[in-house]
């Protein structure tokens, strides 16, 4: 899709499963399993996207999947699968490697989101784009850094050890336009600083919202998920979003629906809905 300045495609980084009861808080079972069903351990199957942008000569990506790190135990509980999508492949399709990405915006560093961030080599942990400048806010690295009893699970070591005292990472501190036309969104229910990306020309505008609303079957301000730290937090950055969104018709990016790369939404009798569905 090409909005202004801007090239943007949504690329996969594989497929995983989570406990569909943690997906949807305290929404029951009979209500979201309608949405998405789950398989007999309870997990429903979400997307891992991620945004590939070509700004004049930079390559960006917006999060990077779970990576390649998991033990074999990590992977039958999240039911990693890379039979069809990897990163590595969504990028040979554009002819791109590693070295030619220029910058990683990290929503924020759960697993699902910065795991692809780093990567072993010969035993030693590393940045997985060497040349890549990684951005993320100050709320969530010191999060990322010391997490509370509820979110330790959703951050792992290896994802954040090789950034600290690191060139590579740029520590911001709130909103801002990152570059001409391409702004950073802070959300505070999911996880503190969790930065979302607005993408705009005058006519289009692209909000990828990242784990704000992480699949379609999330619209209803009620369905929030069980690993957000402050939902009422997100009931009430939900409701400002979406209702710009819908008045402005934004094209909405979602990160993890099986289904659905991007929707434009409408008002519905109950909730909002889906008007438009689009592939990027």
């Amino acid at each position: 899709m090409k909005i202004g300045n801007y090239e943007v495609f949504s690329i996969e980084t594989g497929r995983f499963g989570l406990d569909g009861g943690a997906m949807f808080g305290v929404v029951p079972k009979t209500l979201w399993s309608k949405k998405i069903p789950s398989d007999p351990y309870n997990r429903i199957n979400l997307a891992s996207r991620t945004l590939l942008i070509f700004y004049k000569d930079r390559k960006i990506l917006v999060d990077v999947g779970c990576g390649h790190k998991f033990s074999e135990k990590q992977q039958e509980i999240y039911n990693v699968d890379y039979s069809k999508y990897s990163l590595k492949n969504s990028l040979s399709k554009f002819d791109l490697e590693t070295t030619d990405i220029t910058d990683v915006i990290l929503t924020h560093f759960h697993f699902d989101h910065a795991g692809g961030a780093t990567q072993y080599k010969d035993k030693h942990l590393e940045p997985t784009f060497p040349l890549a400048s990684y951005f993320t806010q100050k709320s969530q690295w010191e999060r990322a850094l010391n997490p509370s009893e509820k979110d330790r699970g959703s951050y792992h070591r290896e994802d954040i050890e090789p950034f600290q005292n690191s060139s590579q990472l740029n520590v911001l501190d709130g909103a801002s336009e990152l570059f001409p036309g391409l702004d950073l969104l802070i959300s505070d229910g999911h996880t503190t600083g969790l930065e979302m990306v607005r993408i705009q020309d005058g006519s289009t505008t692209l909000f990828f919202c990242g784990d704000l609303m992480p699949t379609a079957s999330h619209l209803p301000l009620p369905y929030l998920m069980g690993f957000d730290v402050y939902p009422l937090t997100t009931v009430e950055e939900k409701r400002a979003y979406l209702k710009q969104a819908c008045q402005e018709d934004w094209l909405i990016a979602l990160q993890h629906d099986p289904n659905y790369e991007a929707i434009r939404i409408r008002q519905g009798e109950k909730h909002y809905e889906i008007s438009e569905s689009i592939n990027l």
